[in-house]
Formats: structure tokens, C-alpha cells, sequence
């Protein structure tokens, strides 16, 4: 049985704007109204899941996607963000002042963690262990996952080098469908 599975991106909220690493905010005013205009394309499925952050499930809930089978999605702990550790909340210009460096090593090497969290490398690594198992399952699952899941699971399914993962944009409620059968993705395009 094939595995269809739905990633979405969270609607636009105050860190994105701002190009700040996610701090656990909420969605702004703007992403909550272009969420709920975007409900009517999101297709109908067996399983809805989400990314455990306030962004995340907002928007799940502005798709409409929280009463869902009657119930809401089911929050996946693999699917949260990439750790920035203690760069969470700041912008990446306020970074890239203070740590010049440590900056440039954490986007060109996908194994550099100099904020004290997670590497690319790692967080490519949980995301992917989470999908090989994805891949027996059947049918059709939606899921609203922070963008960079949606980037590690393009990397992933496309079996690029993960030093690929930032050349992946991600836009607010951008959609990405990839279908799994017996441990093999194909990522859909259109």
C-alpha cells in the first residue's frame, strides 16, 4: 500500500517576518486570515498530524483540520523545529553581528552546532528516521510541519547531501506531497 503524506508549512507569524529563529510564538493576524483561506485545498485524509509548536497548530486549526475525524492532529515530537539553542528568539541579522563565524559555520557545515542545539545533520537524521517508518504505513496523511521538516524530508526523499537543506525554500503554507511505499519516497511537484 502507498502512503500519501501532506506536509504544510505554518501560516506566516511574527518570527518569520522577522527572520528570527522561532521562539514559540503564535501566528500574526495575516497568517491566521491566509490559513483560513487556504482550508478549501486542503485535501481530506485518514490521519492528520502536527509539529508540537503553537505556530503549527494554529494553523492547524485555521485549515480547519483541528476537528478533524473528530479529533485534532497528533502532535509528532520528531517533526519539532531544528534546536537553534541559544539563538532561539533573535533575528539572524542580530546573529550574524555578534557571531559572524559561528553563523556562516552553522549554514555551510550540515555537522556545525555553535549555538549549543542541533546540527542539520542531526535534525536531518530524527527527521528521517521518523519517515523510514512512516513508509509502511497506508493512505493519506496531512500534516502541518515547521519548514525546516519540510526541508529535511526533500533532502531526505531526494537522497541529497544535507549540506542541500538551506538551498530548500520553504514559504508560509507551502504545501509538499511525497508518497512512500516499502521504505522508497517519490516527492510529488505540482
Amino acid at each position: 500500500m502507498t502512503h500519501r503524506l501532506h506536509l504544510i508549512a505554518p501560516a506566516l507569524s511574527p518570527a518569520l517576518r522577522a527572520a528570527r529563529f522561532d521562539d514559540g510564538g503564535s501566528l500574526d493576524p495575516a497568517g491566521v486570515r491566509a490559513a483560513r483561506a487556504a482550508a478549501g485545498g486542503v485535501p481530506v485524509a485518514e490521519r492528520v498530524w502536527c509539529s508540537p509548536s503553537a505556530r503549527c497548530r494554529e494553523t492547524l486549526a485555521a485549515l480547519g483540520l483541528d476537528g478533524h475525524g473528530g479529533h485534532g492532529g497528533v502532535e509528532v515530537a520528531e517533526w519539532a523545529g531544528l534546536d537553534a539553542g541559544r539563538w532561539r528568539g533573535e533575528s539572524v541579522a542580530e546573529v550574524g553581528a555578534r557571531e559572524p563565524e559561528a553563523l556562516a559555520a552553522w549554514l555551510s557545515d550540515p555537522g556545525a552546532a555553535p549555538h549549543g542545539g542541533e546540527s542539520v545533520r542531526e535534525f536531518c537524521a530524527r527527521v528521517g528516521g521518523w519517515l523510514e517508518g512512516a513508509a509502511e504505513m497506508s493512505g493519506r496523511t496531512v500534516a502541518v510541519v515547521e519548514p525546516e521538516v519540510v526541508r529535511a524530508v526533500v533532502v531526505r526523499v531526494l537522497g541529497a547531501p544535507e549540506g542541500a537543506f538551506w538551498r530548500v525554500d520553504v514559504e508560509p503554507l507551502a504545501r509538499v506531497e511525497v508518497s512512500g511505499r516499502s521504505g522508497r519516497w517519490n516527492l510529488r511537484v505540482g
